[in-house]
C-alpha cells in the first residue's frame, strides 16, 4: 500500500461576526465550502503557505495573527475497491486579519469563489467538517493547539 503525506495550512479569517470561505467545486458538480489555505509546496514555511493560499483563493492579503493548533487525520483506502493509499493529512490552522486586497474568486485553482458568512449560518452550509476543526480551534483556543474530542473528518 502507497503512504502519502500532505501538510497543509489554513486561515481562520473572522471579521464581523463573519467568516471567511472558499468554494471548491467536487467532482460530482456540487460544491463545498473550505477555509481558504491549502498545501505546502517543497521548502515552505507553513506560515508563508497560509498567506499564498489565503492570497490565491480570495484575493485579500492577511497577516497571521496566531497559531490556532494543528489537526492530523489517517484515511486508509481499501485496495478491494481500488483504493490502495495509506494517506495522512497534517493540518496547521491559523488565525488571520485580513490587511488589504480585493475579495474576487480564484482562476485557474482548486476553488471557484469566495466570500464571507454569519458566523450562526456556517453550520447550515455545505462544507468541509475541516471548516468546523478550524472554528472550534478559533473558539476555543486549547493551550497545547489540539481538539479534545475532535470530530472525525473526511477532507
Amino acid at each position: 500500500m502507497r503512504r502519502n503525506l500532505r501538510v497543509a495550512a489554513y486561515a481562520v479569517c473572522v471579521r464581523d461576526g463573519q467568516l471567511l470561505l472558499a468554494r471548491s467545486p467536487t467532482p460530482d458538480g456540487t460544491s463545498e465550502w473550505v477555509l481558504p489555505g491549502g498545501g505546502m509546496e517543497h521548502g515552505e514555511d507553513p506560515y508563508d503557505t497560509v498567506r499564498r493560499e489565503v492570497t490565491e483563493e480570495t484575493g485579500y492579503r492577511i497577516e497571521v495573527t496566531g497559531l490556532l493548533g494543528v489537526d492530523s487525520r489517517r484515511f486508509v483506502g481499501d485496495p478491494r475497491v481500488g483504493r490502495r493509499v495509506d494517506h495522512q493529512a497534517l493540518r496547521i490552522f491559523y488565525a488571520g486579519e485580513i490587511t488589504g486586497g480585493e475579495l474576487r474568486p480564484e482562476v485557474g485553482g482548486s476553488t471557484d469563489f469566495a466570500a464571507w458568512h454569519d458566523l450562526a449560518a456556517v453550520p447550515g452550509l455545505v462544507r468541509v467538517r475541516m471548516v468546523d476543526v478550524g472554528l472550534r480551534l478559533w473558539r476555543e483556543r486549547p493551550p497545547h493547539g489540539r481538539l479534545a474530542d475532535r470530530p472525525e473528518a473526511t477532507a
